[in-house]
């Protein structure tokens, strides 16, 4: 009897050594190196992926919003009333948003900030800071 439970305790022992050492295991054993850092590992956007947008809510832009040069601007309208979001000087930017819509433009290449407002009320304004 002492020798049968020996072979049976060897049996078990066997068995999990063969399966990595867990029920259900591809039999090799778990990786200890790290995933490559980047977006898709959850270390976060690079520089010119993260998300930019300019939300305008109750007649306002809020908070400057930093951007990389180039960048893609999302303009999210939760106004019933039409927005532009409009450079201050020269053509850099000019998004026209209906009400309750998005638009997107392009945010300048040269790093710099800028001021902008709304054509159709003349209270807005907002920044965009390009870096």
């Amino acid at each position: 009897m002492n020798a049968r439970r020996k072979l049976s305790s060897l049996l078990v022992l066997l068995i999990l050594l063969g399966t990595g050492g867990c029920a259900g295991g591809s039999g090799s054993p778990a990786s200890t190196s790290a995933p490559p850092p980047g977006p898709a590992y959850g270390a976060g956007p690079t520089a010119g992926t993260a998300a930019a947008t300019i939300t305008i809510k109750d007649f306002a832009y809020g908070d400057p919003l930093t951007v990389a040069p180039g960048a893609a601007v999302t303009v999210t309208n939760m106004d019933a009333a039409a927005h532009t979001v409009t450079a201050d000087e020269g053509s850099a930017f000019d998004a026209q948003v209906k009400g309750g819509g998005t638009a997107t433009f392009t945010a300048p290449t040269k790093p710099g900030s800028y001021a902008y407002h709304c054509t159709y009320h003349p209270g807005m304004h907002g920044t965009l800071v390009v870096k």
